[in-house]
């Protein structure tokens, strides 16, 4: 199974880059790990929502081109579905089970994910209804796949 996740903007902090590759290189046990950044947009304080649905979009196309017919998209979205790390296993055992071999995760900018991105999305996951920094995201969800696969292989993994 090969887990792409693409993300938008550049991961500057040190801390957050040595936490991500430590994840990665835990997953290689498991799949192929594939990280992609796109750019993001910078957004002008005061912004006005028309503006906010442009940069969105503009980010949105620079997903989608990274994006493949055959993946299974998963986008973290606030309005997605919540479960917990048992379920997530259960989810990414069942792909796998069902021929699934490339599962992508998106997590937008700062605005979010625009409304394409979202329709493509086979399945939309939520982590909580607070807002988190997406850099730190990309840290958390490495965080829970690897549980995942702790979970699918009947290993111990602390609580």
């Amino acid at each position: 199974m090969k887990i792409t996740v693409i993300s938008v903007g550049k991961l500057k902090e040190k801390y957050l880059r040595d936490g991500i590759a430590e994840y990665v290189k835990r997953l290689g046990r498991y799949c192929k790990v594939e990280l992609i950044e796109v750019a993001d947009e910078k957004t002008p304080d005061g912004a006005s929502e028309t503006l906010e649905q442009q940069i969105k979009d503009v980010e949105g196309e620079r997903i989608l081109a990274r994006i493949r017919s055959g993946d299974y998209v998963t986008a973290l979205a606030i309005e997605g579905e919540m479960v917990d790390s048992p379920q997530l296993a259960a989810r990414i055992e069942k792909l796998g089970i069902q021929g699934e071999s490339s599962l992508v995760f998106v997590i937008g900018g700062s605005l979010g994910l625009s409304e394409k991105v979202l329709r493509r999305a086979d399945w939309k996951l939520s982590f909580s209804k607070m807002t988190f920094p997406h850099q730190l995201m990309r840290m958390i969800l490495l965080e829970q796949i690897y549980r995942s696969f702790r979970i699918i292989h009947h290993e111990p993994y602390h609580k």
